[in-house]
């Protein structure tokens, strides 16, 4: 090869690198943009809104399971409405949001929600009748059978009918 392929190959080298490289340098400038403080904080305070209301829902939940004393509980609840509300102003002045609702309305609405798609799975759930319910259980019960195998003669572990070999142990069954 003389000197001017040489060159010429070198300088296609050295294109087609620049051009690989080209998304990679746009990735690695996207990346050092910093998120501001506000997106931070505004970040932060969405989670702590979320939190507050799961434990709110789990608060409702625990006392008609009556695992909470009645003296107790209203205490607990109006202290979590009380930080949810101050939560939901925080958002609120970071968004530059006015005359919206007041933040306890609005942490009730929200937990009223939650607590209605909790109720429509639960009727779901009950909207079987026991024959139904008797059925899906036989059914299951026979698919159970017909893949159970027994145990395993030297280990005693659970095996299904088609395996040859324990998957505890290793040892052939048969």
């Amino acid at each position: 090869m003389d000197i001017g392929a040489l060159l010429l190959l070198l300088a296609l080298l050295v294109l087609i690198f620049l051009y690989l490289a080209a998304p990679m340098q746009q990735l690695r400038g996207q990346r050092s943009q910093a998120i501001s403080t506000e997106e931070h904080e505004l970040s932060s305070l969405l989670a702590e809104r979320d939190r507050l209301l799961n434990a709110l829902q789990e608060l409702d939940f625990d006392h008609v399971l009556g695992k909470i004393p009645a003296e107790d509980y209203p205490v607990q609840r109006a202290e979590l409405l009380q930080h949810g509300a101050d939560v939901l102003r925080q958002i609120d002045a970071h968004r530059g949001l006015s005359n919206q609702p007041e933040a306890e309305d609005r942490v009730e609405a929200a937990i009223a929600a939650r607590r209605a798609d909790a109720a429509v799975q639960s009727e779901s759930a009950e909207t079987l009748d026991d024959d139904d319910l008797e059925s899906l259980i036989a059914s299951r019960r026979s698919d159970r059978k017909e893949k159970s195998g027994g145990f395993c003669p030297h280990c005693g572990k659970p095996i299904l009918r088609s395996d040859r070999f324990c998957p505890n142990c290793g040892k052939s069954i048969k």
